[in-house]
């Protein structure tokens, strides 16, 4: 009967199956994107940011990449598992060939049973950290962990004023009479500057599910909306028993869904804080942590409610070995153990550094 029921539940799954076909043109765009520096980025089909991309779970997603770069590129959709299709998966030299200039390559991403909130990067050269990348949402066709009334993206980077082949060159030049100056990120939220970002829209009375997506490269971010909890209900793409928290603490690459209830009056606005910050950088003020604020808008002219500051120590943030899978599902049983040893040793101008063993891994 069981047996049953999974062969059924999985063709019925196929019945509604679609499949979802994108067309990218990978290429040069430019702008200011922290509204400062102008400044030579990487976009799609010449925009920055590109559009989020939504399937629902089951869908065979499929993009068409067409590169208009002077030098190879690939694609890499972060959490998706790719069992058996690891030739999709985007490592450039790792599992596939970068595409070459002029060139193009067609990804066949099957989602499967995978659902929650994801995201596709450039996998060559670092291009993920001149803007190539972008929120993937698999939509679940199962009962919400929580229903809600609507659900918001809230997507987080870092950006610098320089390419990164540009500051590469100056990591890499140990050799240096002395050592290359910080290069400060900023911060953007949905694709903008993190001061000058569209506001979040609340109706009075409603559940919104926020999906946020950290897809920054070396700074971790954390969010608040002072005034209101958030309740987690879902972690890289996983289902998770519901966790009320103050806030999130998010590192790259890291993904959560949070459900937010809207208060029942619109009297008042409220603000949301970003913080930006990197935890193997020196404090200096003004330039790291950066707090970036934004608005909750109930009401175009309703007035900005203020909330007493409470130090982040008196705060609820998640943790990973808090967080529990929705579906329970037993752990698998341990049957081979490998050891590693983790060695610390610093470069010419005395920055510590880890690696595993005697030997960095240089790709």
């Amino acid at each position: 009967m069981i047996h049953f029921l999974v062969v059924f539940a999985a063709t019925l799954l196929g019945c509604f199956a679609a499949r979802v076909e994108l067309s990218w043109d990978v290429g040069y765009v430019y702008g200011a994107r922290d509204g400062f520096t102008y400044r030579r980025a990487i976009g799609v089909n010449g925009e920055l940011p590109f559009p989020p991309v939504h399937v629902t779970q089951g869908d065979t997603l499929v993009i068409n990449v067409h590169n208009s770069l002077d030098v190879p590129t690939s694609i890499h959709a972060h959490g998706l598992l790719n069992n058996g299709t690891n030739y999709y998966d985007g490592p450039d030299m790792v599992t596939q060939c970068g595409i070459p200039p002029g060139e193009s390559f067609t990804y066949v991403l099957e989602t499967k049973n995978q659902f929650g909130t994801f995201w596709i990067h450039g996998h060559t050269r670092h291009q993920e950290v001149d803007g190539f990348h972008t929120p993937l949402i698999i939509h679940s066709r199962k009962q919400p962990v929580i229903d809600y009334d609507e659900e918001l993206l809230v997507a987080f980077e870092d950006w610098y004023t320089t390419e990164f082949n540009v500051r590469q060159e100056y990591i890499n030049n140990l050799k240096g009479a002395s050592r290359p100056p910080t290069n400060y990120a900023k911060a953007l939220i949905n694709g903008y500057d993190g001061n000058n970002t569209a506001p979040i829209t609340f109706v009075p009375g409603k559940r919104y599910r926020l999906r946020v997506v950290c897809m920054s490269v070396n700074n971790w971010f954390k969010f608040r909306i002072p005034g209101h909890k958030m309740t987690v209900i879902e972690a890289d793409g996983v289902e998770s028993m519901p966790l009320e928290v103050d806030g999130l603490s998010m590192g790259p690459g890291q993904r959560y869904s949070v459900i937010v209830t809207a208060h029942k009056s619109d009297e008042f606005n409220y603000i949301y804080n970003v913080t930006s910050y990197s935890r193997f950088i020196t404090k200096e003020e003004g330039l790291r942590p950066i707090v970036y604020t934004g608005l909750i808008k109930y009401k175009d002219d309703a007035p900005t409610k203020t909330i007493p500051v409470v130090s982040d120590n008196q705060l609820v943030w998640p943790e990973e070995a808090q967080l529990q899978a929705y579906d329970k599902q037993p752990r698998l049983p341990v049957d081979r153990q490998i050891e590693l040893t983790v060695n610390r040793f610093t470069d010419v101008y005395n920055v510590p550094y880890s690696a595993l063993g005697s030997s960095l891994y240089k790709s």
